[in-house]
């Protein structure tokens, strides 16, 4: 009985890290918001970089909300995928090739989207994660909060519900 040797972790990492960049940069509006997302396993970490086109009131000056919710949504969306995927991109079913020849799976579609402001978003770098409070074949709940300097002080919070795409195979 043979074993086959494990693959390098540095192996391992690439394809993880070649899967999230295709599927991030595969959404024109991310590009746009500036948004890009830390991996650290299975957990992500959605990062918005200040920019001044992101300030929707100059007197304070504070985020726009709607930047801020987009960017809650956004981390909901790419973790809600990263986690539905992570299995079979581990297993070897999911080929990254496919992901970068833009061969890429279809995202949860938002069905309705709760923001709490907490506080004003301040001008500077935000950070948002999100948890999969359900997920099914059809249907899925996501939390996710987003702070700044203090990760136990968010500026922002909410909840999603998503349409599953269907997975054919």
């Amino acid at each position: 009985m043979s074993r086959s040797r494990p693959e390098p972790v540095q192996v391992i990492k690439q394809r993880r890290d070649a899967a999230l960049h295709a599927l991030v940069d595969h959404v024109p509006y991310i590009r746009f918001m500036g948004i890009e997302f830390d991996r650290r396993g299975d957990e992500l970490t959605g990062v918005m970089p200040f920019d001044e086109k992101l300030i929707g009131n100059p007197l304070l000056p504070a985020l726009h909300g709607g930047a801020t919710a987009a960017f809650l949504e956004v981390t909901s969306i790419i973790t809600l995928s990263w986690a539905m995927l992570w299995d079979e991109m581990e297993s070897g079913e999911l080929a990254v090739e496919t992901f970068e020849a833009g061969d890429l799976p279809r995202l949860p579609k938002t069905i309705d989207f709760t923001v709490d402001y907490l506080r004003s978003g301040l001008p500077r770098d935000a950070y948002a994660r999100a948890v999969v409070t359900r997920s099914g074949r059809r249907y899925a709940s996501v939390r996710a909060e987003a702070w700044q300097d203090n990760r136990a002080r968010p500026f922002a919070q909410a909840t999603g519900h998503f349409l599953m795409p269907r997975r054919d195979g």
